[in-house]
């Protein structure tokens, strides 16, 4: 019986001492994420590149890139912390997840600080903040005046978005599409497989003036103002301080607007 409960003894400090282990182990990658980017010269952010002017692909020099509004920043905060940048573009709804799973360093695709992420990732403060609109087809622009006219109709959305959070609590749109890139649920909007579709205002422009045939609504979304963050893994404090000390230098200086002129320019050279 006493050989027995030493037994038990020695178990319970085994499963305290390792569960000690685990939460040291965590804290330690946690306070060291910043110092890993430094020591491997490389910040890999995530980013879903069918959002212009945000992030969106373009050939320059005859090479695909990828660049926009939110490119621009990451490019600061890689050159603040002198090191190399590299994009992965991945589905908007996979980014956190890859964030999560240590596959990125951060994401820079103008994500919405919800309490529900907040939960599972670190946020900058907001560095740009904009108006939801709805776009529908310039011939049937005058069947979109309020919220009520979406009303039975199939609402185009990019999915894991806040675009798709409204439509389902203030639409409460039945008829709900979502997809993994705005690209594809616009061309639905073309295509008349989507009635209408949410964006934030400046994406809403963005693609307007790249389709005649598309039109901003008059419908006008009691949402509040949607800002734009940088996400990192949870726990990482100093990553974020130093985000946020990027992000200062830039609004002082006046370039975040000078960087979203740039990229609507982009779009249609």
């Amino acid at each position: 019986m006493k050989k027995n409960i030493i037994c038990i003894i020695g178990l319970c400090l085994v499963l305290i001492l390792g569960a000690c282990g685990k939460v040291a182990k965590t804290n330690g990658e946690s306070k060291n994420q910043l110092n890993k980017i430094k020591e491997k010269g490389k910040l890999v952010i995530g980013t879903s590149a069918a959002y212009p002017p945000y992030e969106f692909h373009k050939e320059i020099n005859g090479k695909d890139s990828i660049v926009g509004f939110d490119i621009e920043i990451a490019k600061e905060i890689a050159k603040d912390l002198n090191v190399d940048l590299e994009i992965k573009d991945m589905q908007f709804d996979s980014l956190l997840t890859a964030l999560t799973a240590g596959k990125i360093d951060m994401v820079a695709s103008f994500v919405t600080p919800t309490p529900e992420r907040e939960k599972n990732v670190d946020f900058s403060k907001i560095y740009y903040v904009a108006n939801q609109s709805v776009v529908v087809r310039k011939n049937e622009l005058n069947s979109y005046k309020k919220t009520n006219d979406l009303n039975k109709k199939i609402v185009g959305v990019q999915k894991g978005t806040t675009q798709e959070k409204i439509a389902k609590e203030i639409l409460k749109s039945k008829q709900l599409k979502g997809l993994g890139k705005l690209s594809d649920v616009m061309l639905q909007l073309k295509q008349n497989k989507v009635d209408a579709v949410i964006a934030e205002e400046p994406v809403a422009e963005a693609y307007v003036r790249k389709n005649d045939d598309l039109v901003i609504s008059d419908i006008k979304l009691d949402t509040g103002n949607s800002g734009g963050a940088i996400a990192v893994r949870k726990g990482s404090k100093e990553f974020v301080d130093t985000i946020n000390k990027t992000l200062d230098r830039l609004i002082e200086k006046g370039l975040l607007d000078e960087y979203m002129n740039k990229s609507i320019d982009m779009i249609n050279k």
